[in-house]
């Protein structure tokens, strides 16, 4: 992974071009959105607090390479609408590996989850994405 010198606004625009239109699959799918982690390092409590989300709600921490794995290779036959998307997928990871270190993987909460994804920026700004998935 290499950090880049674009500025932390430079990048947030990138990533919202990158996901302009793209949803992330699961029971209900939902759009991406950029977003900016204010204060200290992100931590499960911190997300919590961040989300309006109670001390009981589970928080998983996991890797960028794991929430991204199911939509990177599309299913053998599938169609050209499927193939775009993958290929989308994997330069808006290409983005985020480029722009962002200590990249991790936030999932906050039971059935609809939050997720947010962060990486450190070269400025020392933490950035990412942010979603929701369904899983029942």
């Amino acid at each position: 992974m290499q950090a880049s010198d674009s500025s932390p606004e430079d990048l947030l625009a990138s990533l919202e071009e990158a996901v302009q239109g793209l949803l992330f699959p699961s029971e209900s799918d939902h759009p991406l959105r950029p977003l900016r982690w204010d204060g200290d390092a992100p931590s499960p409590a911190a997300l919590l607090v961040a989300q309006g989300l109670g001390p009981e709600t589970p928080v998983e921490v996991t890797t960028a390479g794991e929430l991204f794995a199911p939509v990177l290779e599309p299913p053998e036959g599938a169609g050209d609408a499927a193939l775009a998307d993958a290929a989308r997928y994997r330069r808006l990871v290409d983005l985020l590996q480029h722009h962002l270190t200590d990249l991790r993987v936030y999932r906050a909460g039971r059935v609809d989850i939050d997720v947010i994804l962060l990486g450190r920026h070269v400025s020392g700004a933490w950035l990412g994405l942010g979603t929701r998935v369904v899983e029942t």
